[in-house]
């Protein structure tokens, strides 16, 4: 569908264009997972690209909504712009050629922030852009290799520096060469000859600037505006050697489809540059598939190892780790030839839960559950709780948001994930407890229904409250309160305002218990004082004789303490 087209590249353009690589990408992701064959085959590439997008195209909308809502209604410059986008691609971005769309869009962002508050930029900055970006995304893979999402971002930008001219021009030279470039691909690797597909990485991008020309000209390109215009099957290519090299930062030898490491880890890591120059040679040693991109003390880090645990030692040594996920291949699966892998049988029912913690989404883990981290200020975009959803590999499936605020994106991923032939219940839990309380009456053996009935009665019999340090001065319904103090929430609404966190969270635990409970639960954060459920634990034994106390850790959760009363 053609829009108006944008002159030149600023805020605005910047704006579109997320959306409409989102767009593209959406249609394009099953079509990507499906020639998904290298580094790993593991089939994901299209979805981990999407979210990727789904990420930086979120941040971007959060920055013209703080604009709207600012007193002068003022509107954001596309240096704010692109910062936004590659921020939201860093922190978001999922696997390794998402990681490698990260970096990307952050080089882009290192040339066009580099305007300063300057409105817009012309094709000259675009065509500077595109250079910066092929070549710091090689510069982030440990041992780049020809015929992958590399090739094709230097062949855009190589085709860019050639044209004279405004945006669209530029943009339209970079898409046609990373065209070609995308259909030379099985001739530079042997695997994606033998498979008879283009690299899967290189289409994604592909997707990602045929909307960059759609954002400028007004309509999409040519080429794209059939069904067949991008062939990713080919029927006869020239042999790549079979000596390929590595894959897309594997380490030497690595073939990327004939055995591997048993492992993906992914983490956002917080250190200095010097110290994520040790880590990337420590990293290097342990596995292949390594990429690390970022900057200014923010990275994302990806690998493939079979020493899971190594590889977060690792990150912990150089600085802080956190969103830490891995991902295990599966024996025989993720590294077999495309054509190959056995089909894993659909499970009859499972679990999807959003917890706000390591601890908690360990808890879940172990009780079946597929979870989905949510951090501080993060919470899950409706793609990523659809990527759960498949993950889960089920016909049925029991979606616990366990939070108010992602009611609305967890009924958007369900209606996704039913139109997509999976039976979804989504039970409104507002807190991590009462996903708790669901869980544990789970019996995946009895009717679909009843289970969920089952479930959404112990949720809704389980009040929550948390407890929490206010970080603003704020009205609220137990009076007006300020910065540092701490907030006891009862259902969601603020009952105590107190100085002190194991007092307050007293003073909320007899408030619950007032009404009757038999069973009280207790998750520890990790800035919870020390000893603050030991004396829960007492006063409940003192004060209430017939109810019972479950403590767990729940890591970095955000609150200092969640409690649960059924």
């Amino acid at each position: 569908m053609a829009h108006a087209p944008q002159t030149f590249l600023d805020a605005l353009a910047v704006r579109t264009w997320c959306g409409l690589a989102l767009t593209a990408l959406g249609r394009a992701r099953e079509e990507i997972d499906a020639i998904n064959v290298y580094p790993v085959a593991d089939g994901d590439t299209g979805t981990n690209l999407y979210l990727t997008v789904e990420s930086a195209a979120t941040a971007v909308e959060a920055v013209f909504a703080g604009y709207e809502a600012g007193a002068d209604g003022g509107a954001p410059s596309l240096a704010d712009a692109v910062r936004a986008m590659a921020h939201g691609a860093l922190i978001g971005a999922r696997g390794n050629s998402g990681t490698i769309l990260a970096q990307l869009l952050r080089g882009m962002a290192q040339v066009l922030a580099a305007e300063g508050r300057a409105a817009h930029t012309g094709g000259d900055g675009l065509r500077l852009a595109l250079r910066r970006a092929a070549d710091s995304a090689r510069l982030a893979v440990a041992h780049p290799v020809e015929g992958t999402v590399l090739s094709v971002a230097s062949a855009a930008a190589d085709a860019a520096d050639g044209a004279e001219g405004d945006c669209t021009t530029v943009a339209r030279a970079a898409y046609r060469g990373a065209c070609e470039a995308l259909a030379a691909t099985p001739a530079q690797l042997a695997v994606l000859a033998r498979a008879g597909v283009v690299d899967a990485g290189g289409r994604g991008l592909v997707a990602v600037l045929a909307a960059l020309v759609e954002t400028f000209a007004g309509e999409a390109p040519a080429l794209l505006a059939t069904a067949d215009g991008i062939h990713t099957r080919v029927d006869a290519v020239p042999a790549a050697p079979d000596a390929a090299g590595p894959a897309e930062g594997c380490a030497d030898g690595a073939d990327g489809d004939d055995g591997g490491p048993a492992f993906e880890v992914i983490y956002l890591l917080e250190a200095e540059d010097t110290a994520v120059a040790r880590l990337r040679r420590r990293l290097d040693a342990l596995g292949d598939s390594l990429v690390v991109v970022g900057g200014d003390g923010l990275w994302n880090v990806h690998v493939h190892v079979d020493d899971a645990g190594a590889a977060v030692e690792a990150g912990v040594e150089a600085g802080r780790p956190y969103r830490i996920r891995i991902t295990h291949f599966g024996a025989g699966d993720a590294h077999a030839r495309v054509g190959e892998r056995p089909l894993r049988e659909r499970a009859q029912r499972a679990v999807v839960a959003v917890v706000p913690g390591e601890g908690l989404a360990g808890l879940y883990t172990e009780a079946g559950a597929t979870t989905v981290l949510a951090r501080p200020g993060e919470p899950p975009a409706s793609g990523e709780l659809v990527e759960a959803v498949r993950r889960a590999h089920a016909r049925e499936v029991v979606l616990l948001p366990n939070d108010a605020e992602l009611r609305h994106t967890a009924a958007a991923a369900a209606e996704q994930a039913r139109a997509e032939g999976i039976r979804v219940a989504l039970i409104p839990t507002r807190s991590a407890v009462q996903g708790i309380a669901a869980l544990a009456v789970h019996e995946p053996g009895r009717r679909f229904d009843e289970d969920v009935v089952s479930m959404t009665s112990a949720a809704g019999a389980t009040r929550h409250a948390e407890v929490v340090v206010a970080e603003r001065q704020s009205w609220t319904m137990a009076g007006i309160c300020q910065a540092g103090d701490i907030l006891g929430l009862v259902d969601g609404d603020v009952a105590v305002i107190g100085a002190d966190v194991t007092e307050t969270a007293v003073s909320v635990l007899n408030r619950m218990l007032s009404a009757g409970g038999e069973l009280v639960t207790l998750v520890l954060g990790d800035d919870a004082p020390e000893g603050i459920a030991e004396h829960l634990e007492a006063r409940v034994r003192e004060a209430y004789l017939a109810v019972d106390t479950v403590v767990y850790r729940g890591g970095r959760q955000g609150a200092l303490l969640l409690i649960g009363v059924e």
